[in-house]
């Protein structure tokens, strides 16, 4: 299994849902930083589920233990390597599915690759659970970005039919991104919370699941972070971002909206403005040619329906080859997209700090 990215920033992720523990390995910090635990705590927090319905009542404390790369909160230019015991597991509930893949989940094309022998519990690897160590290495990025003058926000774009406020990808600023990363449950419109809730719980009781989009933002970025062809910005976050389980798309800026426009109407034109050179719109979301253009980055995904549901679903029996019908058991959330929303911007920042050094 590949769970390492980064060329002068690996992360390394390990552990699975069910397991003793979940864990990372960060190589390549420099050593001096002053790393706020609190503030790390505060984002481990955001994404921990058991908070209320809209997410799966497994409670987990997910409290980082450090090994080694930290001494009195300082990074000492060792690997920072980090553990999370899981707690509350059962294990039980996923005994019928052991040979009954669960569709629209890893679990088929998993047995066939492992020749059944990955743990299927809680998902195994392939889990939500692995993006807690995902946000503890992301919420150690972002305060190193912050340093460099860089700050990353996100909001819910939308839940179910659902929608946030429509945010200017031009106007996009610091005092915005703070809010939105602070909160946990991420809008630029705050009435729209209890509709969106009304969603997930519409959802919940009906024994299914609803999916979303989670649009995120960085700014403060350099100009020309990034290259052409293969070393595009779009290419390195949207690596990452591909690797939270439950994306299914990304796009930069408007992204697919370019597809029934005119370059006249979305051409990000330029004009001076405050004696630097900036750009009258960001259609683009940030980046041209795979290289950042001083606009605010914005990144949006897609996020999927839970694909874990109590609803019966058509399967197959792996081992008699034949039919079967699947109901199934456990703790599962009905709406990934809350949660994830500081799972998204972790991933950014990972992404971006490994292009900035």
């Amino acid at each position: 299994m590949s769970s390492v990215i980064g060329d002068k920033i690996k992360l390394s992720i390990f552990g699975e849902s069910h397991g003793e523990a979940i864990g990372c390995v960060i190589d390549g910090l420099p050593a001096g930083i002053k790393i706020d635990m609190n503030a790390v705590y505060k984002d481990m927090q955001r994404r921990a589920p058991g908070k209320d319905k809209t997410a799966t009542p497994r409670l987990e404390k997910d409290i980082p233990h450090i090994l080694s790369g930290m001494l009195d909160n300082v990074t000492t230019g060792a690997p920072l390597a980090m553990v999370i015991e899981n707690t509350n597991t059962k294990s039980g509930d996923y005994s019928n599915l052991m040979t009954v893949p669960r569709p629209g989940h890893s679990d088929y094309p998993a047995y066939v690759k492992y020749g059944g022998n990955n743990d299927i519990r809680g998902g195994g690897h392939f889990s939500g659970r692995l993006t807690a160590p995902l946000v503890f290495a992301g919420s150690v990025a972002k305060q190193i970005l912050s340093q460099m003058g860089v700050t990353i926000g996100a909001h819910i774009k939308q839940i179910g039919s659902v929608c946030d406020a429509v945010s200017d990808l031009n106007k996009t600023d610091k005092s915005l991104l703070d809010t939105l990363s602070s909160s946990t449950f991420s809008l630029i419109d705050e009435t729209k919370e209890q509709a969106m809730r009304d969603e997930i719980e519409k959802a919940r009781l009906s024994l299914d699941s609803v999916g979303g989009i989670i649009e995120c933002f960085a700014v403060g970025l350099p100009v020309g972070l990034g290259g052409n062809m293969f070393d595009t910005v779009e290419g390195k976050l949207a690596s990452i971002l591909f690797g939270v389980p439950a994306v299914k798309g990304v796009e930069f800026g408007i992204g697919f909206g370019f597809a029934d426009k005119r370059a006249s109407e979305v051409n990000d034109q330029y004009e001076i403005k405050n004696g630097r050179v900036a750009t009258l719109s960001n259609n683009n979301g940030g980046v041209l040619g795979g290289m950042t253009d001083g606009a605010p980055l914005s990144v949006s995904v897609a996020i999927k329906p839970t694909p874990s549901i109590a609803k019966k679903q058509k399967s197959v029996n792996l081992l008699t080859m034949e039919n079967a019908e699947l109901e199934i058991h456990g703790r599962h959330d009905p709406c990934i997209v809350v949660r994830a929303v500081p799972v998204i911007e972790c991933a950014v920042a990972i992404g971006l700090l490994d292009l900035m050094m």
